[in-house]
């Protein structure tokens, strides 16, 4: 199989779909890779080191998507590269498609075979393909809250593991799943004062037998989420229903309840946001203000330590895509119902229900599909 990995054009993103060791892997397998020339560069990867790996350079993005029967990138495809997908071509790579009607518009009509990160699943129901990424964007949303909650930077001006005879900050995690309990980890090692609210008593049960007395957990309803967050200076949202929207927890009314220049840090941005008031942001340009409430929205993390995630990616990712190359998407999905459940888009038809049902698309099976 022909195989290609576009440079990726988001704002600020600098990771890549395929490392130079990936690409041997691919290569020792007797299939083709294709990389645009500088793909690597954000995580110091040369056009030299992937030569070295059996790779093909090739100029731009156009060969890529023209050419290659399999496309590995990082961040769902922006708009001008949605126009280049074509019927009989493998897209590989994150989507989440739920809160993106552009997006998902754009593939159904290409007629691409989108296999998304996002919903491929594990023999425990995990998400083996998303957990790195967020284990990272867990952990890194501490160090983004602890910078927008500077004064400098709109914040409270609170130092979340304070100094001798001065309180400690607040930290309020929505979520115990993997991003709130990376999340968790970080502020508790900074000294932070942290509380957990998660609506799984197993959830719950698993991270306060692993923080003990050095983090706070409460059910999240209604009143505890609302007292929860009125306390806090730094508030985490990491809740994800799979392929789904996130559920905006965190109401425009709150704010009004919250501590001027306190900080809200979205990780669930990618799927719409958990709070009412989240709107993506990049890099660039990470945050915003409404009520007196800084908010960090940016929808690829991760991104900003390009060669940590790509690396961890890469680790989950790769042999999923051997498996695709050696025996073809349809075989590949077919030997694996884990696999199967990453099928979001298909020959101009929804695959994955609750993007279906989000976006109003016929839902179409992928055992259907399979045969």
């Amino acid at each position: 199989m022909r195989i290609g990995s576009p440079k990726e054009i988001k704002n600020h993103e600098y990771r890549v779909g395929l490392t130079p060791e990936s690409a041997r892997e691919l290569t020792a397998r007797g299939h083709e890779v294709w990389i645009e020339t500088q793909a690597g560069c954000g995580i110091d990867a040369t056009d030299a080191q992937y030569v070295a790996a059996g790779a093909k350079i090739v100029d731009g993005p156009d060969p890529i998507f023209a050419e290659c029967e399999m496309v590995v990138k990082v961040k769902e495809p922006q708009a001008v590269e949605r126009a280049k997908l074509r019927e009989d071509q493998i897209l590989y790579t994150y989507l989440h498609l739920a809160p993106d009607p552009e997006q998902t518009k754009d593939l159904v009509a290409s007629g691409v075979t989108a296999i998304a990160y996002e919903t491929v699943t594990g023999p425990r129901g995990q998400l083996p393909l998303l957990k790195p990424m967020s284990q990272v964007a867990g952990r890194m949303s501490v160090q983004a809250g602890a910078s927008a909650l500077e004064k400098a930077h709109g914040g409270r001006g609170v130092l979340l593991g304070g100094v001798p005879g001065v309180m400690p900050g607040k930290v309020v995690v929505i979520g115990g799943g993997v991003v709130g309990f990376n999340a968790a980890q970080m502020a508790v090692g900074l000294g932070a004062d942290v509380t957990i609210l998660d609506r799984d008593p197993e959830v719950l049960e698993k991270v306060g037998t692993f923080f003990e007395a050095r983090a706070s957990t409460r059910f999240s309803n209604r009143a505890n989420l609302h007292d929860s967050v009125c306390q806090a200076d730094l508030v985490i949202g990491a809740v994800l229903i799979p392929g789904a929207a996130a559920p905006k927890l965190v109401t425009r009314e709150m704010l009004g309840d919250m501590q001027k220049g306190a900080v809200l840090v979205d990780v669930a941005i990618d799927q719409g946001g958990c709070f009412e008031t989240s709107k993506p942001t990049t890099h660039a340009d990470p945050t915003y203000v409404v009520d007196d409430i800084v908010h960090y929205c940016v929808a690829n993390m991760p991104g900003a330590v390009a060669r940590t995630s790509t690396y961890a990616l890469n680790n989950v990712t790769l042999p999923h895509a051997l498996r695709i190359a050696d025996l073809g998407w349809k075989e590949a999905l077919r030997s694996d119902p884990h696999l199967a459940e990453g099928l979001n888009v298909h020959k101009g038809a929804v695959t994955y229900e609750a993007v279906a049902q989000e976006l109003g698309y016929q839902y179409r099976t992928v055992a259907d599909i399979l045969g």
